[in-house]
């Protein structure tokens, strides 16, 4: 059900015991920014959207630039996962760099006594490795929500920290854990 802002904003009113008239609402609707100030650019959506909707590209990695999270670059629909890991996994000088990522994983799936079939995955990946800088962690990890409630219809949401971790037979277990047999 759709429920206004105004309904919210009553209910709220009644729950915490404001007495306050019904002309005296403050706004109480949410922004789509982070705690951390970080905003997404329309650039961001439009592109979320051409994988998910359109399937015109792979995958897409993300940048923070200037107080925003903007496409940084997008993975033709040939490209593989290693092309991703390349893309993804930058440097900040000597260090390692965060990002980003939005995939669309394909794979081969044979539940028992069906046939096999493809199925096509998207999941949103956040890159902190451990080697980077702390203030950049702490601006990706507090910032990652910004994302997760713009892009709905993601499937899994993974936060990985070490090369381990954004494998890709470790990344395919996350999303293949989600199938049924």
């Amino acid at each position: 059900a759709v429920v206004s802002t105004q309904s919210k904003q009553w209910y709220q009113r009644r729950v915490h015991g404001d007495t306050r008239s019904s002309t005296q609402i403050v706004n109480t609707t949410t922004t789509t920014m982070a705690m951390s100030g970080v905003k997404l650019t329309e650039n961001c959506m439009t592109v979320y959207n051409e994988i998910q909707k359109g399937k015109k590209h792979r995958y897409a990695i993300f940048v923070i630039k200037n107080g925003e999270i903007d496409v940084e670059k997008l993975g033709e629909k040939e490209n593989n996962y290693e092309q991703f890991l390349g893309d993804l996994q930058q440097k900040d000088g000597a260090k390692d760099d965060c990002r980003y990522g939005v995939y669309d994983y394909e794979y081969k799936f044979a539940p028992e006594g069906a046939d096999a079939q493809f199925k096509s995955k998207i999941f949103l990946l956040c890159w902190c490795p451990d080697s980077s800088a702390i203030k950049k962690k702490m601006l990706y990890s507090s910032s990652f929500d910004t994302l997760k409630r713009a892009f709905v219809g993601v499937h899994k949401v993974i936060q990985a920290n070490g090369q381990d971790e954004v494998e890709q037979s470790a990344v395919e277990e996350v999303l293949r854990a989600t199938d049924r047999n």
